[in-house]
């Protein structure tokens, strides 16, 4: 079985494209951005398995010209999409995995095609997550910069895996990993240390174990975690655990941005999800770039941390 590298590009706001366009003019704007992405990753040497409705699915032999080919398809289409509208901006989020593949019919299987599949949905929109068998293979002096976002869940998969970020913004100012050696200093949480999540706002802060997981934030007091603000709405986001991972799902009328701590790169999420992989900030119903908008900091806590607020609540 040959190694490939399988790249799964996803899109995302499609399904507001097509509630404002109609069911034909909105097929035709997927279709032929779905055909962009195919001609670009071919042009990188790739082979597109299939088209998946609003997803491409595309295998490399060459591990570097698929990571390649994926920032550059980030870095044009960010371009492309600077003047849509943002209720028609059609935005993408990819997962690259590498390992044997079996061909079967003209259509490829393996765990590397799964976990490619896992990661793009993992992934928020404009981001890249790859395997650390697709980062690993990448020389430190290729350009490419990459950052840890540690072990995480993937669903089928027993062990946890450690998940990279592709930073492909030309202007990106963060901490990047380059010595391979480094990344294998991580070592994989048991599931005993995904003791909850603590959000803050203003002077209100909870702590929510797994058990009192899905949370809600909004601004009516039924919700879980409440935030008086106008812009934010009845119920506006919701945090639930999933094979061990927090995940974000924005539910709200206005949005909600994300950025993790230690860079400067935003998740903005419409009715989309993220994965919230570190500590960090949500702001809900505005960007960040308002000053004023309502902002909930988060944080991960171990079961030793939760232990400790219980105790000094009691």
């Amino acid at each position: 079985m040959p190694d490939l590298t399988i790249a799964f590009v996803d899109l995302t706001g499609s399904t507001s494209v097509f509630e404002t366009l109609g069911n034909d003019r909105a097929t035709k704007a997927v279709t032929k951005l779905t055909q962009w992405i195919g001609s670009r990753g071919q042009a990188h040497g790739g082979t597109v398995v299939k088209m998946l409705g609003d997803g491409v699915l595309m295998s490399f032999a060459d591990n570097k010209a698929s990571v390649d080919a994926m920032i550059q398809i980030q870095q044009e289409h960010a371009k492309r999409v600077q003047q849509w509208p943002p209720h028609l901006k059609l935005l993408m989020q990819i997962g690259l995995a590498r390992g044997p593949v079996v061909w079967v019919d003209g259509d490829c299987f393996g765990d590397a095609v799964n976990m490619a599949s896992r990661l793009s949905d993992m992934a928020g929109p404009e981001q890249i997550f790859a395997s650390d068998t697709v980062i690993h293979q990448v020389e430190p002096r290729a350009g490419v910069r990459s950052r840890s976002l540690g072990q995480m869940r993937i669903k089928g998969k027993v062990d946890p895996c450690e998940v990279f970020r592709i930073e492909w913004q030309l202007d990106m100012q963060s901490e990047f990993l380059t010595m391979p050696a480094d990344l294998h200093a991580i070592t994989p949480k048991e599931d005993s240390d995904f003791a909850g999540i603590e959000l803050a706002w203003l002077d209100a802060t909870r702590t929510f174990t797994s058990g009192d997981l899905p949370v809600r934030i909004g601004r009516v007091p039924e919700v879980g975690f409440v935030v008086s603000d106008p812009r934010v709405s009845r119920v506006h986001a919701k945090i639930e655990l999933r094979a061990g991972n927090y995940v974000l799902e924005d539910v709200s009328s206005y949005g909600t941005w994300v950025r993790f701590g230690g860079g400067d790169s935003v998740v903005a999420l419409r009715r989309q999800e993220v994965v919230l992989h570190s500590d960090g900030e949500i702001a809900l119903g505005a960007p960040f770039s308002d000053f004023s908008a309502p902002t909930v900091s988060f944080k991960l806590v171990d079961g030793s941390m939760v232990l400790g607020r219980n105790s000094s609540n009691a």
